[in-house]
């Protein structure tokens, strides 16, 4: 089992303000705009980012239409892995957090009577954990490339047919504790800027975009945090992808 820290992550403007819930630079008010700057500077000043990632690599040793079983007798219930990942040889099981720092200042902006400041630095912290996953990615694409294999995109419980209460089981699997994660009776993670993740690796994995798996959530036409195609495919252009 492995245990990574020291991640660098990139808090983008614009992915802050999507976070937040604007769809456009006009739609802000300056003072917003300077509020945001200043609590990013406070996030790098403060340290209130503690990244840090636990995770295992298994090999899957059966497949059935309800489950993936696991060497060493372990299983992962759920009909939605043996679909999505047929030729995987192996699963990747990650757990990750930004640590307590951040939500911690978020409760004290709540009780000093500032909510706006906790909302918008709640909203960054969101934005540090869709960073920190895409880092997830990058690593885990190197150690599929090293075994001569490819990964697929990153599955979370709670997607429809991976129940969310698969993260007991997927905890357990991962030196969660070493990076202070830990759940609820309810199996919420704690501290809440963290998340849970399976990717499988092999041949001819399969892999979406953020955009696509917003394409098909029953919230796509509501859900302010939503990833349009267009700003998907203008990402990639910049960096050279797709």
């Amino acid at each position: 089992m492995s245990v990574i820290r020291d991640i660098p992550l990139s808090l983008k403007n614009r992915e802050v303000l999507r976070r937040e819930g604007f769809r456009g630079h006009s739609e802000i008010r300056p003072e917003i705009k300077r509020l945001i700057l200043e609590l990013l500077a406070s996030v790098r000043n403060a340290r209130l980012l503690e990244p840090a990632v636990a995770y295992e690599i298994h090999s899957i040793t059966e497949m059935s239409p309800r489950q993936l079983s696991l060497e060493g007798n372990l299983v992962v219930h759920g009909h939605l892995l043996p679909s999505l990942l047929p030729k995987a040889k192996e699963l990747a099981v990650v757990v990750c957090t930004i640590g307590p720092r951040l939500e911690k200042q978020v409760t004290d902006y709540f009780n000093r009577d500032e909510p706006l400041r906790g909302l918008l630095l709640d909203g960054i912290g969101s934005v540090a954990v869709d960073s920190l996953t895409q880092e997830v990615c990058k690593f885990m694409a190197g150690e599929a490339s090293s075994r001569g294999y490819q990964v697929s995109s990153p599955i979370n419980p709670g997607m429809p047919g991976l129940p969310i209460t698969e993260q007991w089981r997927l905890l357990e699997m991962v030196p969660a504790r070493e990076i202070g994660v830990s759940l609820t009776p309810l199996a919420i993670m704690s501290p809440r800027k963290s998340t849970s993740m399976v990717m499988g690796l092999g041949p001819q994995m399969t892999t979406w975009t953020g955009a696509e798996v917003c394409a098909h959530c029953s919230l796509r036409k509501t859900c302010p945090y939503r990833i349009p195609a267009q700003v998907e495919k203008r990402n990639k252009a910049k960096t050279g992808r797709g």
